[in-house]
Parts: structure tokens; sequence; C-alpha cells
């Protein structure tokens, strides 16, 4: 049986009602441009959370069907979508490439938001791939190379002798973008905007992609 200490207690009604009565009301979410609205909260995480404000759980399905979710980082993000970026031999990749369909979720805790994204998914251009490897520090250019991502790895050591390989082996020279390191672009067809209300009646707001706009509705929590 599970230690109750290790699991944080309800909030209690007293809790509740100081939540309500310390905090000043929140106007319903606005039913406009969900990129908008998604820049603008991403911009607040970024100003609140202690690390990380771009970090995204990734959620994919695999050949027998089991879910399989890990957090990556948010690249880039417009109209076309939201960007992140992996080894595309590794679990996600192999998964991506078979069922090209992923579900994202940013949770930014210090602001008891949340957004979840579900669509279609397709590979970056091989400029945008290379002009975001060139972007990263050199260690992390050969570690892209160096890592089998998501195969069994011997010891510690292996790694970095591997990292090491790849150090003499580009020496001074620019470390080009590995081919199989590239980028996926979900591309939303439901946004969710979660945010937190006292009581548990928290507050849902979702944009269906219809043609080039969307409709909204909104969800009891």
């Amino acid at each position: 049986m599970t230690d109750e200490t290790l699991i944080p207690a309800s909030p209690s009604e007293d809790d509740y009602v100081r939540q309500v009565t310390q905090a000043a009301p929140l106007p319903l979410l606005p039913e406009n441009d969900p990129l908008a609205l998604f820049s603008e909260w991403l911009a607040e995480a970024g100003k609140k959370e202690p690390n990380d404000a771009n970090a995204v759980t990734v959620s994919t399905v695999d050949g027998d069907g089991m879910p399989d979710s890990r957090m990556v980082l948010l690249k880039d993000f417009d109209a076309r979508g939201f960007v992140f970026y992996t080894n595309t031999q590794s679990a996600k990749g192999v998964e991506l490439n078979a069922n090209p369909k992923a579900a994202l979720l940013f949770h930014w805790k210090s602001l008891r938001r949340q957004v979840r994204i579900r669509g279609a998914v397709e590979p970056v251009s091989g400029a945008e791939a290379d002009a975001y490897f060139a972007s990263r520090a050199r260690h992390s250019q050969l570690g892209a190379w160096a890592s089998e991502q998501s195969r069994p790895l011997p010891d510690r050591l292996a790694l970095e002798k591997r990292v090491a390989e790849m150090g003499l082996k580009f020496g001074f020279s620019k470390v080009p973008r590995p081919p199989h390191w590239s980028g996926y672009r979900v591309v939303p067809q439901v946004i969710e905007f979660w945010r937190d209300r006292p009581f548990r009646l928290h507050e849902r707001l979702v944009y269906d992609r219809v043609g080039e706009g969307w409709a909204t509705k909104r969800l009891y929590p």
C-alpha cells in the first residue's frame, strides 16, 4: 500500500476559500487565435518556471498500439505547427515514422496551466534541421553523432568513448548534421487550453481545426 505521506492531501474547503479570496478574479479565456494565446502563455511560463518552460511531453504509439511518452524541448512554433528535434532512429522517431501522429502536453506548474495538442506529424525540411543543428553547442553536436539513442548502452564509458571518437573524427572542422538526426512538426488538429480554478472547477477551452480556421468549444472540467 502506498505511504500516504508521499501523496499530497487534497485541498480543504478553507484552502480553496483562501485561493479565491486572495486571487484577482480571472476573466474567461478569449476565443480568438490559439497561437497568440499559446505564445502569451509560453512567454509567461518563461518568466515563472524555474527551468525549461519549453519542455513538452510527446506521446506516440508503438507497433503494438502501446502508448509511449517522453519529455522533449519545443524548438519552434508557428501557424504550421510545433517543432522538436531528435534522433530519427530513436524509439519516438521509429514510432512517428510508422504512425505519424502525436499528442503534446505542456504543463506549467507555477502558472497552474496546461496546453494539450493533437495532430498529424511531418518531418521538417533539411534546411530547417541544418539551421537548428548548427545553432547547438559543439559537444551536443558530437553527442548526436555518438549516441545510438534508445539502444542498449553497455556502460557510461562506452558513450564517453564514442563522444571522444567523434571529437577526433571532426577535429576542429565544422560538425555536420547526422543523417539520422532531424526534426518533426506536429500539425495541430486540436488545441486545448486548461487553467486551474478553485474546487476543481477548471476552465477548458478547445480549438478544433476547421479548414484554415478554428472552431471553439468549452468543456466541463
